[in-house]
């Protein structure tokens, strides 16, 4: 990775900073989603192609890991990394971020 600089916030948000990442590290940290058609499931309504883009960096980036789940050589189970998984501080942050400063939010319950 080339890096725009040292600055470990601008090194952050260019591994995970885009609209969909963080969305599908919480859909697997939060609701337990591991598998393609259960993130098409989230709200938000993420396309197919750019759903196989993150997971696909996600793999490169060592945060999360997949393995087969059936004889079907395209189903895929996505698990979270021990990496993945440290960035559960920075989410639950954000969630009570959120619900202390944008009247809209609220935990959704799945």
């Amino acid at each position: 990775m080339d890096a725009r600089s040292t600055c470990p916030i601008a090194c952050t948000l260019d591994l995970i900073g885009d609209r969909w990442t963080l969305l599908i590290i919480r859909d697997m940290m939060f609701f337990k989603k591991q598998r393609f058609e259960e993130f098409l499931d989230s709200p938000e309504s993420i396309s197919t192609n750019i759903l196989s883009d993150r997971l696909r960096k996600l793999e490169e980036l060592n945060l999360i890991e997949k393995q087969p789940y059936s004889t079907h050589s395209r189903r895929m189970d996505y698990q979270l990394t021990e990496k993945g998984n440290s960035l559960r501080p920075v989410l639950r942050s954000m969630i009570k971020w959120g619900l202390a400063n944008l009247p809209e939010t609220s935990i959704r319950v799945n």
